[in-house]
């Protein structure tokens, strides 16, 4: 038999090695900093570059791109080759993915803590940064599927059947979410709006995490997983029910992230039962991880990289379990909008994601280094360290959330909300935060321990740049092995551009019959005569809310629960939000909901609030925003942000940004400072932030505040059709 031989390329795999370890310092470090903001409010420096609303999307960009970006690349790069039995197709490609993606994390840390932000999340990145962003993904799946059509092994294995799913849905996700119409360099508006928008941003929210945190790890876990317990899989059938059925299943998921919001019930409903029908999949995938590992306990004992894998399927297990739980409406009433779901989101993050990622990590360097690992007992110490500081994060944040929940409903035996007051909620789990650093800290120092391990075994080994090996072309391979189907999974596995087609179809099924009515069938979003555009102060008032990230800690989404409307008022209707460009319903209450928030309190309040909330509310952990009392309103950009809100479907009059715009911005500032002077604040230039903001919040729910009274919640599907 003719063999031929070439060499792997192992200089990429140690830079992307090299850059998880640092950038997963980094995301963990701005992660412990903004814990401790939530119960120390000085630590916002009173800077508007380190507040809390900036830094949080600093953190899980940090995180989800950068520390598990890298790690994903890392793994593919090293597994893909010797799955394939060939170096990467264009080495010119792989470092172009390298240096680009670091590109485009460096930048998200520049431009985040500036404020420059689409709001939606886990794509806040502006409009140059998402070009950047396909053009790297682009050059990454060239780089895949060019190795896979060059492969020698003709049948593809089950590691890289995630990966092709993983590289095809993500570049699908990020364009269809991030399409905007661009108002400046920096500055964009979504062109969806309001419940549109929101089904576009969760339907790429929730498969971000399925495509971007989940399958591409468990492709990882399929090689690595195996080479260290040196056993084949457990079930090769399972892994093709476990792959077929995951990416057809989650693509329909996103809609369970709301629950109980103005979505049409049909696709909450869509996004409940395909949650649930998520769990078999799933399961079905960490069963065949740990069934894997059958016989071979002895052998994991001894090694802390199956430890870390061990722990690693587990929190996998128990969050797509609690996943599908907390899509169930009824669960999801206690549930959304409370730290519950961060403790959910965390034990995903921290235990799938680190650990697995900590687990190549250890497997991985030795071999680039031909080395054995500096210090085992060091690498144990990791283990018992971190999974102690994820058992401090997660638990706390469960019973803050379950607090949370109860207390937000409580009602009194004479019927009247027990703790009517948003702050005494806040104060009553201050304590839980401040064992969730003490969790986020003990997590930190485990990774600390790790990047010295590694640097001490990259010190005792020599790098092998490129390692040479012996490979049969696949033309000398049998075209039906072992007396196989010709027809079957196998024949499929040997068809990469066939098998890349039916993945790609099988993940537009479920986004499109979501997506395709929200468009087509206008009762989906109905419109209500009295809801107007947003004057062009309150454009300028609701970007330095985007700005500051004021939605990462206040929702606009009332929900038709009369613990909801006794606190906020009417419900939230689709109709509201047809001119939001992002829609602004968030996903968290680190303090109470805004939506009906105009005209509660007058202009002198919010000017206070805003300056030192503890002024007006003695306790609070908001951050202060004093800048915005001497910064000037950027009226320069006006022009542009009015034109590319027309363009996004918002009626403004033709010609309105060349002159009345203006005319109408300052003639409502002249009002709020006049309200501010009747609350005794008589410095207060009209033309300062402060001023467009306040205007944007009294604005808020206003639109229907004169109509008829709220319609009781059960009935308000019929009132939506109306």
């Amino acid at each position: 038999m003719n063999v031929e031989t070439f060499k792997y390329d192992n200089r990429v795999v140690r830079a992307f090695a090299i850059a998880t370890v640092i950038w997963g310092l980094v995301g963990f470090s701005a992660g412990l900093l903004i814990a401790c903001q939530l119960f120390w409010p000085d630590l916002n420096l009173n800077l508007q570059y380190t507040t809390f609303g900036r830094l949080r999307p600093l953190h899980t960009n940090a995180v989800i791109f950068a520390f598990v970006g890298n790690g994903m690349f890392m793994g593919i790069y090293y597994s893909l080759q010797r799955l394939c039995k060939a170096r990467m197709f264009s080495d010119f490609l792989s470092w172009v993915n390298f240096w680009g993606w670091q590109a485009i994390i460096v930048s998200a840390a520049v431009t985040l803590p500036l404020g420059l932000t689409s709001s939606k999340e886990y794509a806040e990145l502006e409009w140059p940064i998402d070009i950047a962003i396909t053009v790297v993904w682009v050059a990454f799946t060239i780089n895949l599927l060019g190795t896979i059509l060059k492969r020698r092994e003709k049948h593809l294995y089950v590691a890289i059947w995630f990966y092709i799913a993983t590289a095809i849905t993500v570049a699908v996700l990020h364009i269809g979410n991030s399409l905007a119409v661009p108002a400046g360099p920096f500055k964009s508006y979504s062109i969806y709006a309001g419940v549109q928008d929101a089904l576009m941003q969760w339907w790429y929210g929730h498969n971000a995490v399925a495509f971007f945190l989940t399958t591409p790890y468990l492709g990882l876990m399929y090689y690595f997983l195996p080479k260290a317990a040196d056993r084949p899989v457990f079930s090769y059938r399972l892994s093709i029910i476990h792959f077929w059925g995951l990416i057809f299943i989650y693509i329909w998921a996103g809609p369970h992230h709301l629950l109980y919001t103005a979505l049409p019930d049909w696709a909450q409903s869509l996004g409940m039962v395909f949650s649930i029908m998520l769990i078999a999949p799933s399961w079905g995938g960490m069963l065949n991880g740990l069934l894997t590992l059958r016989g071979a306990w002895d052998k994991v004992r001894q090694d802390p990289m199956l430890k870390f894998m061990v722990v690693a399927l587990t929190a996998y297990g128990m969050a797509t379990l609690e996943g599908p739980m907390l899509a169930i409406k009824s669960v999801n009433s206690l549930s959304h909008y409370t730290d519950w779901t961060i403790a959910h989101v965390h034990t995903g993050a921290l235990g799938w994601n680190g650990f697995l990622t900590f687990s190549v990590l250890y497997w991985l360097i030795p071999r680039l280094y031909n080395t054995k690992l500096w210090s085992v007992k060091l690498a144990n110490w990791h283990f018992w360290v971190a999974l102690l500081g994820m058992m401090f994060y997660v638990v706390p944040m469960y019973w803050s959330g379950i607090t949370q929940g109860l207390m937000w409903k409580q009602f009194n035996h004479e019927g009247f909300m027990q703790y009517p007051n948003f702050l005494e909620t806040v104060l009553n789990i201050l304590p839980m935060y401040r064992l969730r650093a003490l969790g986020g800290s003990l997590y930190i120092v485990g990774a600390v321990l790790m990047a010295f391990n590694l640097w001490k075994t990259a010190k005792s080994g020599q790098f092998v740049p490129e390692q040479e090996v012996q490979a049969a072309p696949r033309a000398a391979q049998n075209e039906a092995p072992h007396g196989k189907a010709p027809w079957g999974h196998r024949w499929l596995e040997a068809k990469p551009v066939l098998f890349t087609a039916l993945s790609l179809l099988a993940i537009l099924i479920g986004g499109l019959v979501e997506i395709i009515p929200m468009y087509l069938i206008r009762d989906n979003v109905p419109t209500i005569a009295s809801v107007k555009p947003y004057t062009p102060l309150e454009v300028l008032g609701r970007d330095i809310y985007i700005r500051e990230g004021c939605v990462g800690c206040h929702s606009q989404m009332i929900r038709p629960f009369r613990s909801e409307t006794e606190r906020y008022g009417d419900y939230s209707k689709a109709g509201e939000f047809i001119y939001d460009h992002p829609f602004l319903w968030g996903s968290k209450r680190t303090g109470p909901d805004l939506h009906r928030e105009g005209g509660k309190y007058p202009d002198a309040w919010h000017y206070n609030h805003l300056d030192d909330p503890r002024l007006t509310s003695p306790g609070s952990i908001m951050p202060r925003y004093s800048w915005l009392l001497t910064q000037k309103i950027d009226t320069n950009s006006l022009p542009a942000r009015i034109g590319a809100l027309r363009k996004t479907g918002v009626p403004y009059p033709k010609g309105f940004e060349n002159g009345g715009a203006q005319k109408d911005m300052w003639a409502q500032a002249a009002k709020v400072v006049a309200n501010l002077k009747q609350g005794s604040i008589t410095n207060a230039p009209a033309d300062t932030e402060i001023i467009s903001l306040i205007a944007y919040l009294q604005r808020l729910g206003t639109d229907i505040k004169a109509a008829a009274p709220a319609t009781p919640p059960a009935t308000k599907t019929a009132s939506l059709n109306n």
